[in-house]
Formats: structure tokens, C-alpha cells, sequence
């Protein structure tokens, strides 16, 4: 028998069929998205959005780049996986561009950002056994409150986000926890079993929290000075969203270890990475990490055509020359609904003004409005457009900000 024909489901109507099959792991906007490019999105009934989350940074370089369509479409019609029994042709030329772009000597590649994390949190732990000689099950990481590297259970286990951890325990140990943007707090917590220090270069989830001029530096001089690993989370931060390629370069800063991802995969596929030193990632031997999708040539390839955009400088430029724009919108706004901001390149957490309404609330009137934004804590908002978004797009979603505040 022919199966009836379905008429297409409205926005509504999806909204309530997930209900009672998706865990409730998520509290999205009310858009359902069916098509994009660029900077822009479009609902099932085809209504359009600028989206100016980007996907958390997964989306640099907006949606459907062709080049990296492209890309995908290419590879898909000669090979898709391997696992890492078996080498692939595409994996090479991604190690070997995605190192020099960065400025390290090794690769790991992994999938999904809280992979790179957990990967980089075992490499941290591999090297203080081997090369800095801490008792065995002894190590030790420092991390800063509000950090978010992920919600896998080893890194919930170093979260003060109690959502986040509440019901999730036993927690995992030898992690130590300090304030952000505190040298001396940091200083008062490394000893002879830290193998690393964890932080990322701008909390995002927190609010776009961007630390002292200075920290970074200092950071990079105290644990080489103590003799332990400085692994820097750029999975937000990175790839040309702050205005250069890695946000510690505005501190001129080379971390030990990086961590990679969203981005790296050009909103197509999840791509992450840990690279760095040789003398850390070599300290990784046959059987003691893997992933069966790390480094598939799909992965590759598309990780490959991200690198290519960002050789260019282009974007990294862009977001440089736009972020100007983001804080003379943002600044005009303070004492008019916006009671603070912080902005680096074309990323920024919005104050608003509690009376106005939660961050949420504020979200779901700017999406009523055609302007798609996430929420964090309290009252803040986060922006981070694709870094194609034109000086016009930011411009209007800036008004339209002026609008929901105002009227």
C-alpha cells in the first residue's frame, strides 16, 4: 500500500511533536528552522532571521559557505570513513595546515568540543606522569569558576554552574578551582602535582567575560615559571571569532596546548582538535586515546577548507574592523535598556536592564522581531554573528536591540 502523503508540518506543530520524544535536555527559541545562507536563517513558513548566534561560533562562516559546501559534496563522493585502523588520504594535509595556522607542531583530531577537553585533560594528566614526574593518580588542574568546557561528567565534575552538576555526581577529582582573571588566586593553587592550567581566553557562557589586560601573560609566565602546561579552550574563542585567529594572541600569548572545535568543522560536520607541542601530544602511544570518527576524511576535508578561509586573514580582519561597529551600536544603548557590555571582535555579552525583562524574555521579543540571539545568565544576552554579516545586518539587529528595549 502507498503510504498517504503527508502535508508539510507547520512551525506549531513540530514545536509539540517533540515534546514527547526528545529528552528535555534543551529549552530552544520558538523557531523552527528549515533553510539558510549566510547570516541569515528561514522558518517553515518563511519567515527570515538574522542569526547572530552563529551556532555558538560553530557557524564563523555563516551558513552553506560555498566553499565549504563544496567541499563536502566533493569528499562525499569519494569517502566518508575509515576509523583510525586504516590511514586516509585527506588526514595529512588537515594535520599538516591546521599546525602551521596555529602555530603548534601536533594534531589531535576528535569530533565535538567537550571531546577536545576530555582529550586535553588526558594528555595534561600523560605528561605530568611522564615528562614532569608527579605520583602516579596524583595530578592535578586548575580551572576557573564559571568556566564551561562542556557537560560531559568529568567536566561537570570542575563546573560551578549548579544546573549543570546537580544530580550528575560522584564527581570526578583533581581538579582546583579559582576566580577568573585572579593571578594570585592561581599562584595559591599550583603546586608540584598541577600538570595543567584549563581556562578559556573569554568565558562565554558566563557573559563574554573578558579577562584583565595581562592575565593571559601572566598565566603563560607563571606556569612556565612552575613547571606545568597552559591549555587554553579557544573552542569559542578561536578561528578569526575575536578578531585574530586564537584570542590569546591579543596578549601575544602561545599556550602549551589549544583547544579546537565548533568552527573547525564550518557548521557541516563535528571537527574538534587538541594541538600543540610535540613534546605533550607525543607523549600519547598507540591504544591509549582514540575516537573511530577523529580525523575521518569527511571531517578532513572540510576541517582542511575552514583552514584555507582563515589563511586568508580575511575574517580574522573582519571581525577586526566590525568590532568597532558592535561597540559604538552597544555603547549608544548603555543608559537605554543596556546597563553593560563587554565585546571583543564580533562577539559580545549584553547587560540589560532586569526591569526589562529576563534575558530570555529579551531574546524571544528580538526573535519576534526577526533577530535570532541566545540567552545566558540572568539578564544577558550574547551576540556572536557570522563574521560574514555585513556592517548594515549588525548595524539593523543593533536597532532593532534599540527597538525591543525602548518601546
Amino acid at each position: 500500500m502507498t503510504a498517504p502523503v503527508r502535508t508539510a508540518r507547520g512551525s506549531e506543530e513540530l514545536i509539540r511533536a517533540e515534546e514527547p520524544v526528545l529528552a528535555h535536555n534543551y529549552h530552544p527559541l520558538p523557531v523552527v528552522v528549515a533553510r539558510a545562507e549566510g547570516a541569515w536563517v528561514e522558518d517553515v513558513e518563511g519567515r527570515r532571521y538574522l542569526d547572530m548566534l552563529a551556532g555558538y561560533s560553530a557557524l564563523n562562516f555563516g551558513h552553506r559557505h560555498p566553499a565549504l559546501v563544496e567541499a563536502a559534496h566533493r569528499q562525499l563522493d569519494r569517502l566518508t570513513l575509515t576509523s583510525r585502523a586504516f590511514h586516509n588520504d585527506r588526514l595529512a594535509g588537515f594535520a599538516e595546515r591546521l599546525a602551521a595556522l596555529t602555530g603548534t607542531d601536533m594534531v589531535l583530531p576528535m569530533n565535538t568540543g567537550a571531546e577536545a577537553v576530555e582529550s586535553g585533560i588526558k594528555v595534561a594528566r600523560k605528561w605530568a606522569y611522564d615528562v614532569k614526574g608527579v605520583p602516579a593518580d596524583r595530578a592535578t588542574i586548575v580551572v576557573a569558576a564559571d568556566n564551561f568546557h562542556g557537560r560531559t561528567t568529568t567536566i561537570v565534575s570542575f563546573s560551578t554552574d549548579e544546573t549543570a552538576r546537580s544530580g550528575f555526581g560522584p564527581f570526578t577529582p583533581g581538579f582546583r578551582i579559582v576566580p577568573y582573571n585572579d593571578l594570585a588566586a592561581l599562584e595559591a593553587a599550583v603546586d608540584e602535582t598541577t600538570a595543567a592550567v584549563l581556562i578559556e581566553p573569554i568565558q562565554g557562557e558566563a557573559g563574554v567575560l573578558i579577562p584583565d589586560d595581562g592575565y593571559l601573560a601572566g598565566v603563560r609566565e607563571l606556569t612556565r615559571r612552575k613547571g606545568c602546561l597552559f591549555v587554553a579552550d579557544e573552542i569559542q574563542s578561536g578561528l578569526g571569532r575575536t578578531g585574530h585567529t586564537l584570542a590569546v594572541e591579543h596578549e601575544s600569548v602561545v599556550p602549551d596546548v589549544v583547544l579546537l572545535g565548533k568552527a573547525l568543522g564550518g557548521g557541516i560536520v563535528p571537527v574538534s582538535a587538541v594541538v600543540g607541542r610535540r613534546d605533550v601530544l607525543g607523549v600519547l602511544h598507540p591504544g591509549e586515546h582514540g575516537s573511530t570518527f577523529g580525523g575521518n576524511p569527511l571531517a578532513a576535508a572540510v576541517g582542511t577548507a575552514v583552514v584555507e578561509l582563515l589563511e586568508t586573514g580575511a575574517f580574522q580582519r573582519r571581525a577586526a574592523e566590525l568590532d568597532a561597529v558592535l561597540r559604538e551600536g552597544l555603547a549608544a544603548l548603555v543608559g537605554r535598556g543596556v546597563v553593560g557590555f563587554r565585546a571583543r571582535g564580533l562577539w559580545a555579552g549584553v547587560d540589560v536592564d532586569p526591569a526589562l525583562g529576563s534575558g530570555r524574555e529579551i531574546s524571544e521579543r528580538l526573535m519576534r522581531e526577526g533577530i535570532l540571539v541566545k540567552d545566558t545568565h540572568g539578564s544577558t544576552i550574547r551576540l556572536a554573528p557570522p563574521l560574514t554579516v555585513t556592517a548594515e545586518e549588525l548595524t539593523g539587529a543593533l536597532g532593532t536591540l534599540e527597538k525591543v528595549l525602548t518601546s
